[in-house]
């Protein structure tokens, strides 16, 4: 059963990866991207590699998903409205690709592999951690909370208006005050700058001077 869900998962991967070749829009090639990505996750959650599995899934949607917002926002077609080409050079790439896999698939069946000595750690959560990150484990998490900072701080300063700002400080105003025709700025801001109708600066047609 887990041979099987593995090639499931593989299939998949795969698949999704080829997806975000193929569709026009930048959106639902990120979230192909995700699918792919999501699908390696739960393949190393197969393998008894739980915590790797479970980062790569966290890790994979949080950064799609920022992805997402900025392709949205800056690329020239987000929504696959007009025909767009995803992949250039055609014939080198394929032939690229097609050597590098082959040469992947020789290296996996021919190389010498190691047979392995010992038992495996009781924590091997514990183990891959030291391995990986060894001394340097409090600067990388200090790191991470910075870099959380830092995102956190770049979504509030992107808007400078907030839902007290729109809403009021009680958040019950109805109407919020957002620039634009029919809006409660805009409301506000007709008396102040046209004084109310008597002192518009055009007449009437019957008016004359």
């Amino acid at each position: 059963m887990t041979a099987v869900a593995f090639w499931i998962l593989a299939a998949v991967c795969v698949a999704a990866a080829v997806t975000v070749f193929v569709v026009d829009s930048m959106a639902r090639a990120t979230f192909a991207l995700l699918a792919s990505l999501l699908a390696v996750g739960l393949a190393f959650l197969l393998i008894d590699l739980a915590y790797l599995g479970v980062l790569i899934i966290l890790m994979m949607v949080m950064e799609m998903l920022i992805m997402a917002v900025f392709m949205i926002m800056y690329m020239m077609n987000p929504a696959g409205l007009m025909p767009m080409k995803m992949v250039h050079n055609n014939r080198g790439a394929m032939v690229i690709s097609g050597v590098v896999f082959v040469l992947l698939v020789a290296g996996i069946f021919l190389a010498p592999w190691p047979r392995r000595g010992g038992e495996p750690p009781a924590d091997p959560t514990h183990q891959l951690g030291l391995a990986v990150m060894g001394p340097k484990m409090l600067v990388m998490m200090v790191i991470g909370v910075a870099i959380l900072a830092t995102m956190i701080s770049t979504v509030v300063l992107a808007t400078h208006r907030g839902r007290y700002d729109r809403y009021g400080d009680d958040q019950r105003r109805r109407r919020p005050l957002d620039p634009g025709p029919g809006s409660g700025t805009a409301v506000q801001a007709a008396p102040e700058h046209h004084g109310g109708h008597a002192s518009c600066g055009s007449g009437g047609p019957g008016e004359e001077t």
